[in-house]
Order: C-alpha cells, then sequence, then structure tokens
C-alpha cells in the first residue's frame, strides 16, 4: 500500500537513518511511502502571531501539493514537520478569513485547498498498522534491552494536535515492546529537548541534554529513543559538550526507533543504518547479548 509522505529538510540532511530504516521496516509491513514530488521546507514553526499569514504558507503549500498528487492524507516522520502541517491544516479547516487570506497568496496554484487532506505521524500509522501484524514481523527478541522513550514536545503539544494524551502518552510505548525491549519509567519523555535554542542560546540545550540523558541513565535506560531529527540532533551532538563541561558524564545512544524496529525485523545494517549515528550503539547491543547483523 502506497501513502503520501512529506519528508521535510532535515530527514534529508541528519535524518538520513530515520528514513532508510523507516522504508525497510515499512516495507515488511506492505507500506510503500510515496514522497511528495514538488514538496519545500514545511515552514519549521507554526505562528502563533494572529496576523502573520505569511509563514503559513509553506505547510498549506505543502498540503495541497499531497491533494494535487491525489492524496487524502499525507504521512511526516520528523515531529516538528507534523506539528507545523498539522497545525496549518486546523488553521485553514477553522479560520475561513485566514484560509481566503491564503488562497489569495497562493492565487497561482491550479487547484484551492480546503483543508481535506489529512496529517499523520508515524507512529499513527503504526498503531493503525496494529500490534499483532508488527509483532509477526519480530525475528530478533530485545528482551535484555531496556529504552527510554522520548516523545519531546511536538508530538503531545498543544492538545488539538497531540497523537496521545499529554501527560501520560502509551502509544509509543505499545509499539516498542512488541521487540521484547523494556520501556523504563523515563519522566522526562515528554519535555522539550531546547529546540531551536541550540542555534541561540546552545548552553540551554547542553543543559536539556545533561537533564534528559542523566534521567534516562537514572531510570535504568540502556539507550534513548527518538523520531524527531531535531531532538536527536540537541540530545546525540550536544552529549560532547554535556562531557566537557561535567566531568563524569556517561555518554549514552540515541537511536531513531525505526532502527531499532529494523533490528528486531533481522533486517540488514544498509537498512538500519547504526553507522550513521554518531554514538554507536552496537558495543551497547552486543554487550547486552544482541547480535547485530553485517551487511
Amino acid at each position: 500500500m502506497k501513502i503520501k509522505y512529506y519528508p521535510g529538510c532535515s530527514i534529508k540532511t541528519n535524518g538520513e537513518h530515520f528514513e532508510i530504516s523507516t522504508r525497510a521496516v515499512l516495507e515488511e509491513l506492505g507500506y510503500e511511502l510515496d514522497e511528495l514530488k514538488r514538496w519545500t521546507c514545511c515552514g519549521t514553526v507554526y505562528s502563533l502571531t494572529s496576523d502573520d499569514i505569511m509563514h503559513h504558507l509553506a505547510p498549506v503549500r505543502n498540503l495541497l501539493r499531497a491533494k494535487e498528487e491525489g492524496g487524502d492524507r499525507v504521512l511526516t516522520l520528523c515531529s516538528m514537520c507534523y506539528n507545523t502541517l498539522k497545525r496549518a491544516n486546523l488553521l485553514v479547516q477553522k479560520d475561513t478569513e485566514k484560509r481566503d487570506k491564503i488562497k489569495d497568496f497562493m492565487y497561482k496554484e491550479v487547484i484551492e485547498y480546503e483543508g481535506d487532506v489529512e496529517v499523520i505521524h508515524l507512529l499513527q500509522l503504526f498503531q493503525e498498522i496494529g500490534i499483532d501484524r508488527i509483532r509477526e514481523k519480530v525475528k530478533v527478541h530485545l528482551d535484555s534491552l531496556k529504552v527510554a522513550l522520548y516523545y519531546g514536545c511536538m508530538l503531545l503539544r498543544p492538545e488539538e494536535v497531540a497523537i496521545d494524551d499529554m501527560e501520560n502518552p502509551s502509544i509509543f510505548e505499545e509499539i516498542i515492546r512488541l521487540t521484547g525491549a523494556e520501556p523504563v519509567n523515563f519522566p522526562y519523555k515528554n519535555e522539550c529537548c531546547g529546540s531551536y535554542q541550540t542555534l541561540r542560546r546552545p548552553d540551554i540545550v547542553i543543559e536539556r541534554t545533561r537533564t534528559l540523558i542523566n534521567s534516562a541513565r537514572s531510570s535504568g535506560a540502556d539507550m534513548l529513543l527518538l523520531t524527531c531529527p531535531l531532538c536527536l540532533f540537541n540530545l546525540e551532538a550536544k552529549q560532547k559538550e554535556v562531557m566537557e563541561k561535567y566531568f563524569g558524564f556517561k555518554e549514552m545512544p540515541v537511536i531513531y526507533f525505526t532502527q531499532l524496529l529494523a533490528l528486531a525485523f533481522g533486517l540488514s545494517d544498509e537498512k538500519i543504518r547504526f553507522d550513521l549515528n554518531e554514538i554507536s550503539p552496537v558495543s551497547l547491543l552486543e554487550k547486552t547479548g544482541i547480535f547485530v547483523k553485517e551487511s
């Protein structure tokens, strides 16, 4: 089954291993990502300024592209892209005045957009596929592995776009338990990683990284799983700076959850791509008795 797919900018740069592992896992489950042919940046953040229409054009235009290609829904992998597209879609659906202004800006488009494309995140697609179907594909049971699952902000806030309960989500845990890995009780799973403060105030992100990784470790986790390229950049790359600032801080592997699913499905290294992770999880996995296949 084909599903329209919006990749976004980060997936095509530092999120390459997210896309590769996702494609491989979905192929095993009978799905094919049909990438939009004319996608552009989603705009990255949803503008909260009431008179700012210009910054809603990018996400709406991408939804229009999905409609042009005959899609009635579009899938995102990146949490930030999901949040931006979903909220822009709700704006078009609920605010007729702003929708008309957006149409005026996009007067050269062949068709108009009325908010009629559904935006879904990858975790929602896995929930739709169903537990039984995913469980059938698991060939390598990761029973010795303890993981911290990190939702971050964008999948759970604001409430109107949340994919699960804002304070106590469980969709991520339900999927990962199918691999045999044990999700730990991680109190920071819905906290912000620092987001784009990594550019303006990197000191804030260093502190967030230290707090989140230390919490995951004290919760008993061997590694952190997440769904967002920006979160991965902050929580993986910034660990080196945390180590320089705080004596005794220990690195923790941070990977995309689809990489773990690909491992559990028994897929090859070239479809998992642990080699693209800045902090390799391979030695940790082998220490816990999990064999990582060679390409």
